[in-house]
């Protein structure tokens, strides 16, 4: 018959006997197993280092209350050492709490006698204590809180009180709003900073996580003057300079801290992320004419230019058109979903300005197009940041155990309107290089998306090294990964997979073959176009039923529908007639899909 489950055997020795192999009673481990008297008085400690207690009364934490309130400097410095490790069990704590250690603790940190190992050891045993969440943060007073301020600046050079004064100090701040108020008014951002800017790691987590503990807990009227502050301070330089740039390895709980900061930080943009864009509001409608004046230098256009009113209204209308808004008419239209809101707005003015001989290319080089395919700048952009917004998480609180930090967004200190800069630009040369119409715009965005995470993944160490990954990430690249990737997947090297895909695979591209002809068949209507400029002419082309002869003609205006065979003078019989016909109509674009099937 097996043993009672709550029967265990454990080795057991007492100071200056042999250890003992027992069976006890897991419910009531505190049996005497020497024949000790009041055994309920004493606890089963771990022999290993972590002074872990097994039972529910300790008689320690009686003699360890008495000790430390000794006369005698060396027997409370032990005392205070002996507290400092029994504290991280949770037994120990509750016992020593409940006989009002804390208050004992707090006391002898307000009284400023302790100083060196003796002071350390206190807030060490006092931090432990307080991590069990047994007495709430609100009971503590101001002249406690200011004591341990002081330590921040006074011990600086004590590494030891230092970190646990920092420590607690970001306890204070997460754990209570009203203590969070008090601890402001005690610790300044210029107070912080000199610690960042030393070696010591533990140290520099121990101040990112106080000032990341003052930003999260600060009201929303006061978070951006924070952040003004820090920038005022230099501190996303210092932290690149002493720490992300340090000749060290930055280890999980710094990685931490710094991924909260910059969560934080682009929490910042969610007020303009969800802000929608007042169409009566004359400011804002004015980044919108200024985007159009830097576009299409209508800075020579004074606003009491001659024309009518009406003519007027159609020159803007045809620009904004040519800038790539949805609402030709009325712009502001574009910017009252959110998100994205006017933090779109934002960045195309930020593009604009910052980058402008970015900008007007990207301008001028799309409204010279086809209008079908033309990349939407305006639109392209408020697509762009609502999607940059959801990779970034704008506007989420930060994970606790979360540690992905990008060392590039400490670069800059404008640094997600220049990530919206870089990946626009991008869009711009994806869109190109799959030679994409306005139907393909959300397949143009999953590979732009699928682009920007692939580099993200790889850590760049700057915005400039993160355009750079961005280069070797084309269009054709991700079409090769997605390729590697799918045929690495384990599930499509098994053997049934493959004898299906052998099977079926004659048919599918038969499937193909037909699609590709009865497109072909169906026809498509080009813009005439030469070397100067576009021409108002058209031209289309389709293949004979029989799939022997390619029809074309010129037509004077885009039909609607099918043309007939009939109705186009030109065709071509040869596949070389072909390829030189092609050469001269470069326009051709998506129209031919599959030249092998031209030989049939």
């Amino acid at each position: 018959m097996p043993p009672p489950a709550d029967i265990v055997k454990v080795a057991i020795e007492w100071p200056g006997a042999f250890p003992k192999l027992m069976e006890i009673d897991q419910v009531s481990a505190c049996a005497c197993v020497w024949s000790l008297a009041n055994h309920d008085q004493f606890a089963l400690q771990h022999a290993d280092s972590s002074n872990f207690y097994i039972t529910e009364k300790a008689q320690n934490a009686q003699q360890l209350h008495e000790r430390i309130q000794s006369s005698s400097m060396d027997a409370k410095l032990e005392a205070l050492k002996d507290l400092a490790n029994y504290s991280r069990d949770v037994t120990f704590a509750q016992e020593f709490i409940n006989l009002d250690g804390i208050s004992l603790l707090t006391q002898m940190v307000e009284s400023g006698t302790d100083f060196g190992d003796m002071l350390s050891f206190t807030l060490t045993a006092f931090v432990e204590l307080m991590d069990h969440g047994i007495v709430s943060w609100d009971t503590f007073s101001v002249a406690f809180i200011k004591k341990i301020a002081s330590y921040v600046n006074k011990f600086a050079s004590d590494i030891s009180i230092l970190q646990r004064s920092l420590a607690i100090l970001e306890s204070m701040v997460l754990n209570s709003h009203d203590l969070y108020q008090k601890v402001a008014q005690e610790i300044t951002i210029g107070q912080l900073i000199p610690h960042l800017q030393g070696t010591d790691q533990e140290i520099q987590t121990y101040t990112i996580a106080v000032i990341n503990a003052l930003f999260l807990k600060a009201p929303d009227d006061k978070r951006q003057e924070m952040a003004n502050i820090l920038a005022q301070k230099q501190l996303r330089s210092i932290i690149l300079t002493h720490v992300i740039r340090a000749q060290r390895a930055i280890n999980n709980e710094m990685a931490h801290q710094l991924y909260v900061l910059q969560v934080l930080t682009f929490n910042l943009l969610e007020d303009r992320m969800m802000t929608k864009m007042d169409p009566q509001d004359q400011a804002q409608r004015d980044i919108i004419f200024e985007l159009r004046r830097i576009a299409f230098d209508a800075e020579s256009e004074p606003n009491n230019s001659s024309g009518s009113i009406e003519k007027r209204k159609s020159m803007y209308t045809r620009d904004y058109k040519k800038l790539g808004f949805i609402n030709h008419v009325n712009p502001a239209m574009d910017f009252t979903q959110t998100p994205p809101g006017m933090l779109a707005l934002d960045n195309m003015l930020y593009f604009a300005k910052h980058h402008q001989d970015a900008y007007i290319r990207i301008v001028l080089e799309n409204s010279s197009r086809e209008d079908k395919h033309e990349c939407p700048f305006g639109r392209s952009s408020i697509e762009l940041t609502k999607m940059l917004c959801e990779i970034l998480k704008v506007g989420e609180l930060p994970s606790e155990t979360c540690n992905d930090f990008h060392p590039m967004f400490f670069t800059h200190d404008r640094s997600f309107e220049e990530f919206f800069c870089i990946c626009i630009q991008l869009l711009n040369k994806t869109w190109k290089e799959m030679r994409a119409t306005s139907e393909d715009f959300n397949k143009v965005m999953q590979v732009v998306k699928e682009q920007i995470m692939r580099a993200l993944t790889t850590k760049p160490s700057s915005l400039d090294q993160f355009k750079s990954k961005l280069q070797n990430l084309s269009y054709t690249e991700i079409l090769k990964i997605r390729q590697s990737e799918r045929m690495n997947q384990e599930d499509f090297q098994s053997r049934p997979i493959l004898e299906l895909k052998e099977k079926i695979q004659p048919e599918i591209l038969e499937l193909i073959k037909q699609q590709r002809l009865n497109r072909l068949v169906e026809g498509t209507c080009f813009r005439k176009l030469n070397s100067r400029r576009r021409q108002d002419k058209f031209w289309y082309c389709r293949l004979s039923p029989n799939h022997k002869v390619l029809h074309y003609g010129d037509l004077e205006e885009s039909p609607q529908g099918e043309v007939p065979h009939d109705s186009l003078q030109d065709k071509c019989k040869s596949y070389c007639q072909y390829l030189n016909w092609r050469a001269e109509r470069s326009s051709i674009g998506h129209f031919v899909c599959s030249l092998p099937s031209l030989n049939n």
